[in-house]
């Protein structure tokens, strides 16, 4: 990644990426703040970070429903894990409705870590696996499992009418279920899951709609709406402005 910006991402294998999307790191190597825009990707993140003038903390993000504006601090270093769903009832234990489009700092010490977990990526990794892997239940609701499985196979683009006679849940509870725990409806988080799927074709300068949306028009408004710009302007990522797009194109 250039402008100064380092990135890395390690993708689980199973039982832990039921739960777990990625762990990744981002590092601003230069003495100037980054502007970036953050999109939405149906992922919460647990953070540990440190800069030049901030210190060494952990937080927890509860996932974005539209575009965010923000800078990567100078001199800084952030690595993640990115979540699942499933884990926020399952390894968290707690909903995130209340920090949807926000956050929390965690309490010094959270799983373990500390500020020395930060000169080793790969071992982060490890330590946050055994970690993660101890919280894990011994049962699921496979009403549940299942519908997040469909969910993610399909990258959103399946109905929750769809959905909920496969599982066997009503619309009307899996709703309940998802405004409860994660701040959002099925249907909007299935919205943004297809965003995110659009943006690989994006990052290929494929600006037409391959995910199921109604036409041209209606992908350029869904992209604009979750992204701020139209898909060729985010297409040219001018400046590395939109850091999830400069990662995919480094797979």
């Amino acid at each position: 990644m250039s402008n100064n910006l380092e990135y890395r991402i390690v993708r689980p294998g199973k039982p832990l990426s039921d739960f777990v999307d990625s762990f990744w790191f981002l590092r601003n190597l230069s003495d100037a703040d980054k502007d970036t825009t953050g999109l939405p990707d149906g992922l919460i993140d647990i953070l540990l970070f440190k800069s030049a003038t901030q210190p060494f903390s952990i937080a927890q993000l509860g996932g974005l429903t539209q575009f965010e504006q923000a800078k990567v601090s100078a001199n800084s270093v952030i690595f993640c894990i990115s979540f699942k769903l499933l884990a926020v009832e399952y390894i968290f234990g707690e909903a995130i409705a209340n920090i949807v489009n926000g956050g929390r700092f965690l309490p010094d010490g959270y799983w373990g870590f500390t500020e020395n977990d930060l000169l080793d990526f790969d071992c982060f990794v490890e330590k946050a696996t055994q970690k993660i892997k101890s919280l894990m239940p011994e049962d699921i609701d496979e009403r549940k499992r299942k519908l997040f499985e469909l969910i993610y196979v399909t990258k959103g683009t399946i109905t929750v009418k769809e959905l909920s006679g496969k599982v066997f849940w009503s619309s009307r509870q899996i709703n309940r279920y998802f405004n409860q725990q994660f701040g959002i409806s099925l249907k909007a988080y299935c919205n943004i899951l297809r965003f995110r799927a659009s943006l690989e074709h994006i990052a290929d300068g494929r600006l037409f709609p391959e995910e199921n949306f109604f036409d041209q028009n209606h992908f350029i408004k869904e992209v604009k709406k979750f992204s701020g710009v139209v898909p060729k302007e985010l297409s040219k990522n001018k400046n590395d402005r939109f850091i999830l797009l400069s990662a995919i194109r480094q797979k």
